[in-house]
């Protein structure tokens, strides 16, 4: 486990006077410790394997347990397939465009709508075919993606971005492949990373590209990480699960708080519950300290962006 916050040596520092910053980061680091705390104990009552990665994207501090455990990754993996073809686009123009006919031939069973369609009866732009992978969890979408793009452009975009443990090895919806150990993989702070270069457009893509991403990643879906978290927090996310599986990639819109969350397990259990128990202590952590001021109070983001606007131009 792992905070970035350099552990403070509690009953030294109260025994003599601080100043006003002093305390403030005293403070701070009391309520980090407490939410590592919490998150370790999510991860260790799991029946199964967890692990985790939180980033706070305001400071750079980062809260982990587990989070070098290599995991099955599910239907998580889709989001650098996403990235890839928009990445790809920069340089193949009209590619989003392109126009692939669903037929039997491309069809895939599991999650999603287009296995139901008629053979031939309808033909969707790569673009289209996107959105259906991330909304829907589509996997004839995905596969058709994956041929498009192929996994080794796919690969070597994740480790550019500083992901090296996540790779892209099968498509989806072929147990035999799992069987022989050709799984989708990451780790909590490979997903972590891709999601914070997401986060902030440190991608290789122009703005309106890396915003298009973002956009469809927050297309409103469901699921454990979304329960805690009101309705009018954008999150941009995509989870995964299969059997015994059950993953997250999240970005948190908090407003003057934004942060990454990633959460996977295996091994069975409820992997749901412990999405949903990481992401509840997250987000309140961060929404305690949206709109903070020095000492602790809340005041409304528009006074106080309006303040530090004065500050840094009087």
């Amino acid at each position: 486990m792992q905070l970035a916050r350099t552990p403070l040596l509690l009953g030294a520092l109260l025994s003599f006077p601080t100043t006003i910053a002093a305390q403030e980061s005293l403070q701070l680091d009391l309520l980090g410790s407490h939410l590592l705390v919490e998150l370790t104990a999510v991860v260790e009552a799991y029946e199964g394997v967890a692990g985790l990665h939180v980033l706070d994207l305001s400071t750079g501090d980062r809260f982990a347990v587990r989070d070098d455990l290599v995991f099955p990754q599910a239907s998580a993996i889709k989001v650098p397939i996403l990235l890839e073809l928009f990445r790809r686009a920069e340089s193949e123009p009209g590619l989003l465009s392109k126009r692939i006919e669903m037929t039997d031939a491309v069809r895939t069973a599991g999650s999603g709508v287009l296995q139901v369609l008629t053979d031939g009866g309808s033909t969707l732009s790569l673009e289209d075919y996107a959105i259906y992978m991330i909304l829907h969890s589509d996997n004839t979408a995905t596969n058709v993606l994956i041929d498009e793009l192929g996994m080794d452009a796919i690969n070597a975009l994740s480790s550019s971005l500083g992901a090296p443990n996540t790779l892209l090895q099968r498509k989806m919806i072929q147990p035999e492949e799992s069987a022989r150990g050709n799984e989708n993989l990451s780790t909590p702070r490979d997903a972590a990373r891709i999601m914070e270069r997401i986060a902030t457009c440190d991608v290789p893509m122009n703005e309106a590209s890396c915003a298009r991403v973002r956009e469809i990643l927050t297309l409103p879906k469901g699921g454990p990480i979304r329960t805690p978290v009101p309705d009018s927090i954008p999150i941009a996310f995509k989870p995964g699960g299969i059997t015994g599986v059950a993953t997250v990639w999240a970005i948190v819109d908090v407003p003057d708080r934004p942060y990454v969350i990633t959460v996977m397990s295996n091994y069975g259990g409820n992997g749901g519950a412990v999405i949903e128990a990481a992401q509840t202590a997250a987000y309140s952590y961060f929404s305690r300290l949206s709109g903070v001021t020095e000492y602790g109070t809340r005041v409304p983001l528009d006074v106080k962006r309006r303040i530090q606007g004065s500050r840094e131009n009087p």
